[in-house]
């Protein structure tokens, strides 16, 4: 993603995560916090149809711990595999840019709602596994899930 990207990204974000606001600001100021955050886009001919959105959790360490902080998909188009695609693409991306940073992938955490069909997606495509979930945090309760050991996966 580029800095040209966030106007476009924050429809989608607008579209996917109706309940939050301001979307352009709120992915504006991530964009700018590279390299802790990196967004990657999917594009269908010219417009963006998804993002994801990673970060760099506890400071700048050896061993990192990153978090799948959003994806989205245009309503649309959901279910057809852009998320999926998202991940699959932009984890090599994510991992060697921690690599010129002397860095290496050791854990992901995804925070979502317990009811997200998502969880499908994280479990399949990270090896991720629920391990709490927190009641009435935001809309309805959260799950946090972990992917251990995914560079050596």
């Amino acid at each position: 993603m580029v800095e040209d990207d966030i106007k476009a990204v924050a429809i989608v974000h607008n579209l996917a995560f109706s309940r939050q606001r301001d979307s352009e600001k709120w992915i504006e100021c991530n964009f700018r916090a590279a390299p802790r955050m990196q967004y990657y886009i999917a594009v269908q001919g010219s417009e963006v149809v998804g993002y994801i959105h990673w970060t760099q959790k506890s400071g700048f360490r050896k061993d990192v711990v990153l978090e799948l902080e959003q994806i989205a998909v245009v309503p649309m188009l959901q279910g057809k595999g852009i998320g999926q695609s998202l991940i699959i693409r932009s984890l090599p991306l994510v991992r060697e840019q921690l690599r010129t940073c002397g860095a290496e992938l050791k854990h992901i955490i995804v925070t979502t709602r317990a009811d997200n069909y998502a969880q499908k997606l994280y479990q399949t495509i990270l090896g991720a596994e629920i391990v709490c979930t927190i009641k009435d945090l935001y809309s309805s309760d959260e799950v946090i899930m972990i992917a251990r050991n995914v560079d050596n996966k």
